[in-house]
């Protein structure tokens, strides 16, 4: 069963505000965005999290976050912590939702790594640049989430105490995050993490990259990695209903060729109904009202899948449904958006033709799926809040 254990944090000093510190996973950084937080702080965490290379001393993007990162420790700007210690972490939106979930090391090794369970298939997508930046600065730089089978697991760490470090996001999500040294509840952590399975929900090219690492440290140091290369640094939430909240990935679709008649091909798998024109209190409702539906500029229209269709998919899940139509379509570009108001933007802007607006995924659907360590489509989820980069740094020299 997976291995799940403390380690040394580094961590921004209290001197350093983490509202204008910390960042968002590296993949949902936009350009523009990575631009607007490397402005909010000399040492932001995007900063070495999506570097750039510094021409002036000669460094690559990957050389100069291990610089930078050498220069806010030197700078007493980041702090290690003074003994190991798991991290407790909280995340809370505007409108009351809660995530609790627990930081720690979760190990990679093939005896724990047989229990670590992918969520979803995945996309071919470059892992040199994670890779290159792992070798570079030896550091985990932001958590994996992983969902643990575990019921209880959240009582164990849960705590009302003040937190050790807070900081609220550009969406208003207040982030909190609590030390935990007590080596009671850190055995108790870890003997419930490793009781069942861990899958992965976010994060899953991070794993496997580190996984790539320890590959590596095992052939060049003749079977011995180091230490650190065993774990890789996650965020474990228990697979509950209260503690998940699930949001859909939307479909947009371009280069298709013209004269096709969308609103026919989808025919072939679903009932479709025309609920009104491409107008912003149409495609409000839909979006609002998490409907499955096809949205073009000639207007809107409700999917309901036909009889036959979710066997056919081989499952009752829309990212399924809908790839049985995808894969019908001429040759096609394929854009994924986590909000369908970027959805509705790129149609208005001309960028994509046509957007299908998929309905989340049931909780109890993906514990049914973990259960039977099955993996869903990829892009078939959007879990949120996400976790900020830079509330704790894991180095892979510090175990």
């Amino acid at each position: 069963m997976p291995r799940f254990q403390s380690f040394t944090g580094i961590r921004y000093s209290t001197r350093v505000d983490l509202s204008v510190a910390t960042a968002p996973p590296y993949d949902v950084i936009s350009s523009e965005q990575r631009a607007y937080l490397a402005s909010r702080h000399s040492a932001n965490a995007v900063r070495v999290e999506l570097p750039e290379a510094d021409y002036r001393t000669g460094l690559d993007k990957y050389e100069n976050a291990a610089h930078l990162l050498t220069l806010w420790e030197a700078d007493g700007l980041l702090v290690p912590d003074p003994e190991p210690a798991l991290y407790a972490y909280r995340m809370t939106t505007p409108g009351g939702q809660v995530t609790n979930g627990v930081i720690g090391s979760l190990g990679i090794e093939d005896a724990s790594a047989a229990d670590i369970l992918p969520h979803e298939q995945t996309l071919s997508k470059a892992k040199s640049d994670r890779l290159e930046l792992l070798r570079a600065t030896r550091m985990n730089l932001s958590p994996i989430w992983g969902l643990s089978l575990t019921n209880g697991l959240t009582a164990l760490f849960i705590s009302d105490d003040k937190p050790d470090a807070s900081a609220t996001d550009g969406d208003g999500v207040l982030h909190e995050l609590w030390v935990i040294s007590d080596r009671s509840v850190i055995e108790a952590v870890d003997a419930a993490v490793s009781s069942s399975p861990v899958v992965v929900a976010d994060g899953h090219h991070r794993y496997e990259t580190a996984r790539a690492y320890r590959h590596e440290q095992l052939d060049s140091l003749e079977g011995t990695p180091d230490e650190g290369a065993d774990g890789v640094m996650a965020l474990i939430v228990e697979l509950s209903e209260d503690q998940l909240h699930v949001g859909p990935i939307h479909r947009g679709l371009s280069g298709l060729p013209d004269g096709l008649d969308l609103v026919d091909a989808f025919s072939s798998w679903f009932d479709v109904t025309r609920a009104g024109d491409f107008t912003e209190r149409t495609t409000s409702a839909l979006g609002e009202t998490e409907a499955l539906a096809l949205i073009m500029p000639s207007g809107s229209w409700l999917l309901s899948p036909k009889d036959g269709t979710p066997e056919a998919a081989g499952a009752p899940i829309d990212s399924s449904m809908v790839a049985l139509v995808i894969a019908e379509l001429p040759d096609h570009e394929l854009e994924f958006f986590n909000h369908w108001e970027d959805g509705m933007a790129a149609i208005a802007s001309e960028r994509v033709q046509a957007v299908v607006l998929l309905r989340p995924v049931l909780v109890e659907q993906i514990a049914e799926w973990a259960h039977a360590r099955r993996r869903m489509p990829p892009k078939s989820t959007y879990f949120h809040p996400k976790p900020r980069t830079g509330m704790v740094f894991r180095s892979l020299d510090a175990g």
